[in-house]
């Protein structure tokens, strides 16, 4: 799809319900003509991962998720060996009275046999969109590793030899900083700090995301989010959190936020019981 500015990028992404600012639909729009990974760094629950799947779908590709995590290794994010089919094949052809080693082993580590894991799926599948998320999650020698695959998109198997991307996915890297990322990492990629949206903007996520939504309960909420974002919460709520308080509230009929309601469902938009009791113990709901 050929994308000629972040405006028209701006208006595709809104066409999928994704509302994103100019900062942000330049960022991505020179990632994809550069052919550069988009890093996004942000809190959480403001739209990182969303842009990605909001990518593939405009762009009419797969999304290949690699969700990061304390732990995560080369043969977890590359590939690994499906040994119970090969054993399977051993067996079969041992029954079938076949004794020669050489062909055995050129038949068991066939790409038939091999399992690829979404960094191999991401350079075989053309187009596609790599989401690699949390990346602040990751130990520093996977990082390392991530950032030798994105420099050329060739993976070396040596029972099969070399695979190479034809054309680069789009890769777009997320982080919530709970670590900071190493700078060759960050250097290899385009950079943008997503920020929590303006009031006017969130209000209107709240009403494209959610038809039935009012457009007094969108306000209220909006405000009523953007109080706890300055009150010094463990996590303050994003705007995935958002979305799931108004839907709470649609779910129980609510047309505009009351206190009430507002504390019931608080648990929609806080996931920490100190920040609950920090909300309700101070009255921050009081003027919802």
């Amino acid at each position: 799809m050929d994308i000629e500015s972040p405006e028209k990028l701006i208006e595709l992404l809104d066409r999928h319900a994704y509302l994103a600012d100019e900062g942000l639909a330049t960022a991505a729009f020179l990632a994809l003509r550069m052919g550069r990974p988009l890093f996004l760094e942000g809190e959480a629950g403001v739209g990182k991962t969303e842009l990605a799947k909001t990518l593939a779908a405009l762009l009419k590709a797969p999304l290949i998720r690699l969700q990061c995590y304390e732990g995560l290794d080369a043969a977890q994010a590359l590939y690994d060996w499906d040994f119970a089919r090969q054993l399977l094949h051993l067996k079969a052809a041992e029954a079938a009275g076949i004794t020669d080693v050489g062909r055995l082993e050129g038949e068991i580590y066939d790409r038939r046999f091999l399992i690829a894991r979404p960094l191999l799926k991401a350079v075989e599948m053309q187009p596609s969109v790599l989401l690699v998320d949390e990346i602040d999650r990751a130990d520093d020698e996977f990082e390392a590793f991530l950032l030798e695959v994105l420099s050329d998109f060739t993976i070396s198997i040596p029972e099969l030899g070399t695979i190479s991307a034809r054309t680069p996915p789009v890769v777009v890297v997320t982080s919530n900083r709970t670590r900071e990322v190493h700078d060759a990492l960050k250097r290899r990629c385009l950079y943008h700090w997503l920020e929590h949206p303006d009031f006017d903007r969130e209000v209107a996520i709240l009403l494209r995301r959610l038809p039935d939504c009012t457009e007094t309960l969108a306000v209220q909420v909006a405000q009523a989010a953007a109080r706890l974002r300055r009150a010094g919460l463990v996590k303050p709520p994003g705007v995935a959190e958002t979305l799931d308080w108004t839907e709470a509230l649609l779910t129980l009929g609510a047309k505009e936020l009351d206190p009430g309601r507002a504390a019931a469902t608080l648990g929609a938009a806080l996931k920490y019981r100190e920040d609950v009791e920090n909300v309700l113990d101070n009255g921050l709901l009081d003027h919802a």
